[in-house]
């Protein structure tokens, strides 16, 4: 799968999980966004359903069992080099709630951390992701 210059959109998906008030973002290691925090999630493999999906990337990357709850938002990310695409992922982000596992970032992800919602600015997250971040925790805040 050609990731960089594709010749169709690329399916992703993400995990926002919200854990103790806190939402855990992860310090990319490969572009797009290399060595910016993000979401953490990755490429849908084919045959895998979306949630499997988010399962299983979420514990590539940062060694937790999550269990996806509901889809948050379906977006596209597309980055071009003057004419060309470069990138366009179609990414499906799911609220999650943390099962078991030990938060240690592994894969692609250079660094991973627990953050408070009020602490988000300092991260400097495109804002996609932050408004799906604050979507999430509205929705937690929903399920209690």
């Amino acid at each position: 799968m050609q990731r960089k210059f594709p010749k169709h959109p690329l399916v992703g998906v993400g995990g926002v999980v919200i854990h103790r008030d806190r939402v855990l973002l992860i310090r990319r290691g490969s572009e797009p966004l290399k060595g910016e925090w993000s979401i953490p999630g990755g490429m849908l493999e084919l045959g895998e359903e979306l949630a499997a999906g988010v399962q299983r990337e979420l514990k590539e990357e940062t060694g937790l069992e999550v269990e996806p709850l509901e889809c948050i938002l379906v977006f596209d990310r597309i980055m071009r080099e003057g004419e060309r695409v470069k990138y366009h992922f179609v990414i499906v982000d799911y609220l999650c709630r943390r099962k078991r596992g030990r938060l240690r970032p592994s894969s692609d992800v250079v660094d991973a951390r627990w953050v408070r919602r009020e602490d988000l600015p300092q991260y400097h997250l495109t804002e996609i992701a932050t408004a799906v971040i604050l979507r999430a925790f509205e929705l937690m805040g929903q399920r209690r």
